[in-house]
């Protein structure tokens, strides 16, 4: 089987999806936004990708999202000179808020998008496909389709995934949550290089560098860009024993991105770190109580072992 030729796509590397911060009253710190992204950028970030649930999208109107997107595009020179990717996160409701926001990304100079089904309605193919198609029509941009059946309810097929993909040539890449190794594999043996896999889960990054993911979009690293760019490129080159070592330190923070209250989970590590604040908008409130208390003790105490197993000294 022939492999065609790679598209020149934005979703490579480490890409976080950005939290979105918020001031006391409940507005977008923009500033807290941008400098948030310079820093990923300057870790070594590929790009950011925005307001998806970790950036707490859907509690963001259509006005917020974009002032949001034209903040991080601000900020998306990195350190060496070059302009790091930010992608919006296209999702809503009904398929006509979803095209308005994909129309408004090329103005924005946006280098791609991210696409999620409408994640109320639970209908069937026909209706995704639709969905799907109408964004992927309204944008001469790149796009990346967002697979996570536990969120969303749809689980795309490798042969759904063909078809979308044999129709409009800007569907480039999959960002797959299921968890499942097999899927990415499979991803990568059906297409080739004509649709990039992505790791869409914090917990399988190595799994999924490991069988050949071009990248993850990665949440912890909000709180961790440097370990998180440095896994991620231990795991792709194969170095194993090191890699080990970094992975089995950062999991059980990784692990807060596949759970429940991982907004708040993830903001918490944030501001243990000194990168960010757990302010959170309604409804979501911070966490209390003895949740609280036992996931500060754990931050702490993987923290606490930091420098000993991930200074630059023993890479």
């Amino acid at each position: 089987m022939h492999t065609p030729p790679p598209i020149h796509h934005p979703f490579t590397g480490v890409i976080p999806a950005t939290v979105t911060p918020f001031l006391s009253d409940g507005s977008i710190d923009f500033s807290a936004a941008e400098e948030l992204a310079r820093a990923m950028l300057a870790a070594g970030c590929t790009g950011v990708v925005a307001p998806g649930s970790l950036g707490e999208g859907a509690t963001l109107s259509f006005e917020e999202r974009m002032d949001l997107l034209r903040a991080l595009r601000s900020a998306s020179v990195r350190s060496d000179g070059a302009r790091g990717n930010v992608i919006l996160t296209v999702s809503a409701l009904s398929t006509r808020d979803a095209v308005r926001q994909a129309e408004q990304a090329a103005a924005l100079q946006l280098d791609g998008l991210m696409v999620l089904p409408p994640y109320a309605h639970k209908g069937n193919w026909n209706e995704y496909r639709s969905h799907v198609a109408h964004v992927l029509r309204a944008t001469p941009l790149p796009c990346m389709l967002y697979n996570n059946p536990a969120a969303y309810g749809v689980d795309f097929t490798l042969d759904q995934i063909g078809e979308l993909a044999h129709a409009h040539t800007n569907l480039v890449a999959v960002k797959d949550s299921t968890g499942d190794a097999r899927r990415l594999t499979a991803i990568r043996a059906r297409f080739g290089n004509r649709i990039g896999a992505l790791v869409g889960l914090d917990d399988c990054a190595v799994e999924g560098a490991r069988m050949g993911a071009c990248g993850w979009i990665a949440g912890l690293a909000n709180a961790l860009p440097e370990e998180s760019v440095r896994l991620w490129n231990l795991a792709q080159s194969g170095s194993s024993e090191e890699c080990d070592n970094l992975y089995a330190w950062f999991l059980p923070l990784l692990r807060l991105d596949t759970t429940p209250n991982f907004v708040q989970l993830i903001k918490l590590v944030m501001q243990e770190t000194e990168t960010g604040s757990e302010t959170v908008r309604l409804p979501r409130l911070p966490l209390e109580g003895t949740d609280r208390a036992c996931t500060i003790a754990m931050i702490r105490r993987v923290l606490g072992n930091r420098a000993a197993t991930v200074s630059p000294a023993n890479s």
